[in-house]
Protein backbone atom coordinates (compact mmCIF):
# COMPACT_ATOMS: atom_id res chain seq x y z
CA UNK A 1 0.00 0.00 0.00
CA UNK A 2 1.23 3.59 -0.52
CA UNK A 3 2.25 5.84 2.38
CA UNK A 4 0.41 5.30 5.50
CA UNK A 5 4.16 4.73 7.38
CA UNK A 6 2.75 5.45 10.92
CA UNK A 7 0.20 2.73 9.96
CA UNK A 8 2.95 -0.05 8.88
CA UNK A 9 4.91 0.86 12.02
CA UNK A 10 1.52 -0.15 14.16
CA UNK A 11 1.14 -2.77 12.68
CA UNK A 12 4.68 -4.01 12.68
CA UNK A 13 4.35 -3.50 16.51
CA UNK A 14 1.53 -5.91 16.78
CA UNK A 15 2.72 -8.62 14.52
CA UNK A 16 6.29 -8.36 16.75
CA UNK A 17 4.44 -8.53 19.76
CA UNK A 18 2.28 -11.76 18.97
CA UNK A 19 5.30 -13.40 17.46
CA UNK A 20 7.34 -12.80 21.26
CA UNK A 21 4.12 -13.85 23.27
CA UNK A 22 3.71 -16.84 21.17
CA UNK A 23 7.82 -17.43 22.42
CA UNK A 24 7.01 -16.55 25.42
CA UNK A 25 4.27 -19.44 25.67
CA UNK A 26 6.68 -22.04 24.53
CA UNK A 27 9.13 -20.83 27.04
CA UNK A 28 6.82 -21.53 30.04
CA UNK A 29 6.72 -17.65 29.95
CA UNK A 30 3.67 -15.51 31.04
CA UNK A 31 2.21 -14.97 27.64
CA UNK A 32 -0.65 -12.76 28.51
CA UNK A 33 -3.76 -11.71 26.11
CA UNK A 34 -3.70 -8.43 24.85
CA UNK A 35 -6.87 -6.12 23.55
CA UNK A 36 -6.64 -4.90 19.99
CA UNK A 37 -9.86 -3.05 19.31
CA UNK A 38 -9.09 -0.42 17.44
CA UNK A 39 -9.89 2.98 16.73
CA UNK A 40 -8.97 4.18 12.94
CA UNK A 41 -9.48 8.25 12.42
CA UNK A 42 -9.18 9.44 9.17
CA UNK A 43 -11.13 11.48 5.81
CA UNK A 44 -12.60 8.96 3.28
CA UNK A 45 -10.59 6.97 1.02
CA UNK A 46 -7.53 6.91 2.88
CA UNK A 47 -7.68 2.76 3.13
CA UNK A 48 -8.95 2.24 6.69
CA UNK A 49 -11.44 -0.88 5.51
CA UNK A 50 -8.70 -2.00 3.67
CA UNK A 51 -6.04 -2.11 6.39
CA UNK A 52 -9.11 -3.58 8.76
CA UNK A 53 -9.57 -6.52 6.02
CA UNK A 54 -5.31 -7.06 5.81
CA UNK A 55 -5.11 -6.93 10.23
CA UNK A 56 -8.48 -9.52 10.23
CA UNK A 57 -5.89 -12.21 7.78
CA UNK A 58 -2.81 -11.16 9.73
CA UNK A 59 -4.52 -12.03 12.77
CA UNK A 60 -5.57 -15.04 11.94
CA UNK A 61 -2.71 -16.08 10.31
CA UNK A 62 -0.94 -15.82 13.90
CA UNK A 63 -3.30 -17.46 15.72
CA UNK A 64 -5.22 -14.33 17.07
CA UNK A 65 -8.25 -14.91 15.05
CA UNK A 66 -9.87 -18.20 14.11
CA UNK A 67 -11.29 -17.12 10.58
CA UNK A 68 -9.52 -14.14 9.95
CA UNK A 69 -13.13 -12.11 8.06
CA UNK A 70 -14.30 -8.52 8.33
CA UNK A 71 -17.91 -7.65 8.59
CA UNK A 72 -18.69 -3.72 8.13
CA UNK A 73 -21.24 -2.30 9.09
CA UNK A 74 -22.68 1.03 9.56
CA UNK A 75 -25.21 2.94 11.88
CA UNK A 76 -28.52 1.49 10.34
CA UNK A 77 -26.81 -2.11 10.24
CA UNK A 78 -26.94 -1.54 14.63
CA UNK A 79 -29.95 0.47 15.07
CA UNK A 80 -33.39 -1.16 15.45
CA UNK A 81 -36.78 0.47 15.25
CA UNK A 82 -37.93 -0.16 18.56
CA UNK A 83 -37.22 -1.13 22.38
CA UNK A 84 -35.03 -4.21 22.50
CA UNK A 85 -34.41 -4.43 18.48
CA UNK A 86 -31.32 -2.61 18.69
CA UNK A 87 -29.74 -4.58 21.26
CA UNK A 88 -30.84 -8.07 19.47
CA UNK A 89 -29.43 -6.55 15.93
CA UNK A 90 -25.96 -5.40 17.56
CA UNK A 91 -25.61 -8.94 18.74
CA UNK A 92 -26.53 -10.63 15.90
CA UNK A 93 -24.26 -8.66 13.84
CA UNK A 94 -21.20 -9.57 16.89
CA UNK A 95 -21.93 -13.31 16.37
CA UNK A 96 -21.26 -13.27 12.93
CA UNK A 97 -18.29 -11.38 13.40
CA UNK A 98 -16.75 -14.24 16.17
CA UNK A 99 -13.26 -15.28 14.81
CA UNK A 100 -13.14 -11.93 12.91
CA UNK A 101 -13.31 -8.27 12.68
CA UNK A 102 -16.54 -5.89 13.02
CA UNK A 103 -15.93 -2.64 11.11
CA UNK A 104 -18.39 -0.34 12.49
CA UNK A 105 -17.68 2.82 9.83
CA UNK A 106 -18.76 6.49 11.01
CA UNK A 107 -19.37 4.77 14.21
CA UNK A 108 -19.52 8.45 15.92
CA UNK A 109 -23.06 8.63 14.22
CA UNK A 110 -24.05 6.26 16.96
CA UNK A 111 -24.03 9.13 19.63
CA UNK A 112 -25.66 11.67 17.29
CA UNK A 113 -29.51 11.67 18.44
CA UNK A 114 -29.27 12.03 22.14
CA UNK A 115 -30.27 10.21 25.06
CA UNK A 116 -33.83 8.59 23.88
CA UNK A 117 -32.15 7.52 20.56
CA UNK A 118 -31.10 4.05 20.30
CA UNK A 119 -27.93 4.42 18.67
CA UNK A 120 -26.82 4.69 22.78
CA UNK A 121 -27.88 0.95 23.28
CA UNK A 122 -25.77 0.18 20.61
CA UNK A 123 -23.20 1.47 21.78
CA UNK A 124 -23.76 -0.22 25.33
CA UNK A 125 -24.60 -3.53 23.46
CA UNK A 126 -20.93 -3.83 21.77
CA UNK A 127 -19.11 -2.63 25.03
CA UNK A 128 -21.17 -5.25 26.87
CA UNK A 129 -19.78 -8.00 23.61
CA UNK A 130 -16.26 -6.94 24.39
CA UNK A 131 -16.25 -8.24 27.97
CA UNK A 132 -18.52 -11.63 27.03
CA UNK A 133 -16.32 -12.13 23.45
CA UNK A 134 -12.95 -11.40 25.20
CA UNK A 135 -10.36 -11.98 22.26
CA UNK A 136 -12.77 -13.99 20.17
CA UNK A 137 -13.28 -10.56 17.46
CA UNK A 138 -11.24 -7.44 17.04
CA UNK A 139 -14.01 -4.28 17.12
CA UNK A 140 -12.41 -1.57 15.08
CA UNK A 141 -15.10 2.06 15.10
CA UNK A 142 -13.42 3.93 12.32
CA UNK A 143 -14.53 8.14 11.21
CA UNK A 144 -13.40 11.07 10.70
CA UNK A 145 -10.66 12.21 13.12
CA UNK A 146 -12.59 15.24 15.12
CA UNK A 147 -16.27 13.10 15.07
CA UNK A 148 -14.76 10.27 16.48
CA UNK A 149 -12.88 11.74 19.38
CA UNK A 150 -15.89 13.70 20.25
CA UNK A 151 -17.72 10.43 19.91
CA UNK A 152 -14.81 8.97 22.63
CA UNK A 153 -15.97 11.58 25.15
CA UNK A 154 -19.94 10.99 25.00
CA UNK A 155 -18.84 7.62 27.31
CA UNK A 156 -16.11 7.63 29.74
CA UNK A 157 -16.13 4.04 29.32
CA UNK A 158 -14.95 3.95 26.31
CA UNK A 159 -11.56 5.07 25.46
CA UNK A 160 -9.83 2.55 27.47
CA UNK A 161 -11.33 0.09 25.63
CA UNK A 162 -9.50 0.70 22.85
CA UNK A 163 -6.20 0.81 23.69
CA UNK A 164 -5.06 1.19 20.14
CA UNK A 165 -5.69 3.99 18.07
CA UNK A 166 -4.32 4.78 14.73
CA UNK A 167 -4.39 8.06 12.22
CA UNK A 168 -5.14 7.60 8.80
CA UNK A 169 -3.45 10.87 7.35
CA UNK A 170 -4.32 12.37 4.06
CA UNK A 171 -1.99 11.02 0.60
CA UNK A 172 -0.05 13.78 -0.77
CA UNK A 173 -0.14 14.58 -4.43
CA UNK A 174 2.60 12.09 -5.37
CA UNK A 175 1.13 9.43 -3.42
CA UNK A 176 -2.45 10.37 -5.00
CA UNK A 177 -0.40 9.68 -8.60
CA UNK A 178 1.57 6.65 -7.36
CA UNK A 179 -2.36 5.18 -6.67
CA UNK A 180 -3.73 6.32 -9.80
CA UNK A 181 -0.66 4.63 -11.69
CA UNK A 182 -1.61 1.18 -9.77
CA UNK A 183 -4.99 1.66 -10.39
CA UNK A 184 -4.55 1.86 -14.62
CA UNK A 185 -1.59 -0.58 -14.37
CA UNK A 186 -3.73 -2.84 -13.09
CA UNK A 187 -6.87 -2.59 -15.45
CA UNK A 188 -4.50 -2.77 -17.89
CA UNK A 189 -4.29 1.35 -19.01
CA UNK A 190 -1.17 3.84 -19.69
CA UNK A 191 -1.33 7.27 -18.68
CA UNK A 192 0.98 9.16 -21.18
CA UNK A 193 3.05 11.89 -19.05
CA UNK A 194 1.29 14.80 -20.94
CA UNK A 195 -2.06 12.63 -18.76
CA UNK A 196 -0.08 12.48 -15.86
CA UNK A 197 0.88 16.21 -15.49
CA UNK A 198 -3.10 17.05 -16.15
CA UNK A 199 -3.75 14.46 -13.39
CA UNK A 200 -1.45 16.10 -11.05
CA UNK A 201 -2.60 19.78 -11.32
CA UNK A 202 -6.17 17.97 -10.73
CA UNK A 203 -5.21 16.61 -8.16
CA UNK A 204 -3.65 19.48 -6.31
CA UNK A 205 -6.45 21.87 -7.12
CA UNK A 206 -9.12 19.21 -5.72
CA UNK A 207 -6.89 18.96 -2.61
CA UNK A 208 -6.23 22.28 -1.97
CA UNK A 209 -9.62 23.61 -2.22
CA UNK A 210 -11.68 20.19 -0.34
CA UNK A 211 -9.92 20.76 2.63
CA UNK A 212 -12.35 18.49 4.84
CA UNK A 213 -13.85 15.86 2.76
CA UNK A 214 -11.25 15.22 0.50
CA UNK A 215 -11.70 11.45 -0.31
CA UNK A 216 -8.26 10.84 -1.13
CA UNK A 217 -8.10 7.50 -3.29
CA UNK A 218 -11.84 7.32 -3.93
CA UNK A 219 -11.28 10.59 -5.73
CA UNK A 220 -8.28 8.96 -7.80
CA UNK A 221 -10.84 5.95 -8.68
CA UNK A 222 -13.65 8.23 -9.54
CA UNK A 223 -11.23 10.48 -11.99
CA UNK A 224 -9.82 7.26 -13.65
CA UNK A 225 -13.28 5.49 -14.45
CA UNK A 226 -14.91 8.59 -15.30
CA UNK A 227 -11.88 9.19 -17.82
CA UNK A 228 -11.92 5.49 -19.19
CA UNK A 229 -15.55 6.27 -20.20
CA UNK A 230 -14.72 8.96 -21.79
CA UNK A 231 -11.84 7.53 -23.99
CA UNK A 232 -14.49 4.84 -24.59
CA UNK A 233 -16.27 7.46 -25.98
CA UNK A 234 -13.36 9.60 -27.90
CA UNK A 235 -12.31 6.20 -29.37
CA UNK A 236 -15.64 5.08 -30.88
CA UNK A 237 -16.47 8.52 -32.49
CA UNK A 238 -12.49 8.52 -33.85
CA UNK A 239 -12.43 4.80 -34.88
CA UNK A 240 -15.89 4.30 -35.83
CA UNK A 241 -15.33 0.81 -38.04
CA UNK A 242 -12.97 -1.06 -36.19
CA UNK A 243 -10.89 -1.91 -33.39
CA UNK A 244 -8.40 1.47 -33.28
CA UNK A 245 -5.29 -1.22 -31.71
CA UNK A 246 -3.90 -1.77 -28.51
CA UNK A 247 -2.19 1.03 -27.98
CA UNK A 248 -4.75 3.36 -28.44
CA UNK A 249 -7.26 1.11 -26.30
CA UNK A 250 -5.06 1.14 -23.11
CA UNK A 251 -3.62 5.10 -23.61
CA UNK A 252 -5.45 7.41 -21.49
CA UNK A 253 -5.09 11.13 -22.79
CA UNK A 254 -5.09 14.44 -20.93
CA UNK A 255 -8.74 15.62 -22.90
CA UNK A 256 -10.02 12.23 -21.03
CA UNK A 257 -8.95 13.77 -17.76
CA UNK A 258 -11.32 15.83 -16.15
CA UNK A 259 -12.43 17.51 -12.75
CA UNK A 260 -15.92 15.39 -11.47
Amino acid sequence: MVGLDNIKELVYEIYALLQIMQYRGEASLQAQAHVYHMIFKGNPGTGKTTVARLLAKLFQSMGLLAKGHLVEVERADLVGEYIGHTAQKTRELVKKALGGVLFVDEAYSLARGGEKDFGKEAIDTLVKAMEDYKNQFVLILAGYTLEIETFMMTNPGLPSRFPIQMEFPDYTVDQLVQIAEGMTKERDYTLLPQTLFKLRQLLAQEKAEAVYDFSNARYVRNVLERAIRYQAVRLLGQHPNGSPGRQELMALRPEDVRVL
